[in-house]
């Protein structure tokens, strides 16, 4: 059993969804506190004069409150701007239209009030997309009575869910107790990226992006460009203290 737990992102870069893909059950992780400057509301797009930002302006924010509770801009004029923004970024491409259509159906529910219900909608729609739904469970941090707090919670999910396996992105090795883990005997992996290119307007490649940019150029077949594996802990770390030792 495969457990990935993570912030909803706004249709963030490929290798979100490369974790997805790697899941039994994938975790909305939305009663943590918000952080300005994080990608739950924003993310990157290249256009023609140059990357520029995607970003879902918030109403009241106020400091300490978690995801789920932060509210996004109301009216349709930051949703006009995104449209513009996908159509001077991507227009032309062989499947631009299938990108606009994603954009398009998340911002047509009226339900999505908050940064966590659009940032998990985007998510949503883009895994149906890809397939990468099927055989998966979507849980929200809601469904699941655990308690705690930053690694020891993150670990009484997994356990809760009967997790053997936990897939986590880099950003987790500043704060997982990682031989907590190995003592209740769920194995600890990160994300091996590939960042593996596809075909891309405005320049030289690059994998981090939106997930839309996959879309309008590759369409479904873009999701053979969704294929990084993972590597153990230890070995992650090895790897670093590598890399480091050859650069200095």
């Amino acid at each position: 059993m495969r457990i990935v737990v993570s912030q909803p992102m706004y249709f963030p870069w490929v290798g979100l969804f490369e974790q997805i893909a790697l899941a039994d059950v994938f975790v909305f992780y939305t009663d943590v506190q918000f952080s300005k400057g994080s990608f739950t509301n924003r993310v990157q797009i290249k256009t023609r004069s140059g990357s520029t930002w995607l970003t879902v302006p918030l109403h009241n924010l106020r400091l300490g409150q978690s995801i789920n509770d932060v509210l996004v801009e109301p009216g349709r004029r930051w949703q006009d701007r995104h449209v513009s923004l996908l159509q001077d970024a991507l227009s032309g491409a062989d499947f631009y239209d299938d990108a606009y259509d994603l954009m398009r159906r998340v911002f047509s529910s009226c339900d999505h009030t908050t940064i966590a219900d659009v940032a998990s909608a985007s998510l949503r729609v883009v895994c149906e997309y890809f397939g990468l739904d099927r055989n998966k469970k979507f849980l929200s941090i809601d469904e699941l009575a655990v308690k705690g707090q930053g690694s020891q919670r993150v670990l009484n999910i997994v356990k809760t869910l009967g997790g053997e396996r936990y897939i986590t992105g880099h950003g987790a090795q500043h704060y997982l107790d990682h031989e907590a883990f190995e003592k209740e005997g769920v194995l600890v992996e990160y994300m091996d990226y590939q960042c593996a290119p596809y075909p891309q307007f405005h320049g030289q490649f690059t994998p981090y992006v939106s997930v839309l940019d996959l879309v309008a150029h590759c369409g479904r077949n873009g999701a053979s460009a969704i294929r990084s594996g993972t590597i153990d802990w230890r070995n992650f770390f090895d790897r670093k203290k590598m890399l480091s030792e050859h650069n200095t």
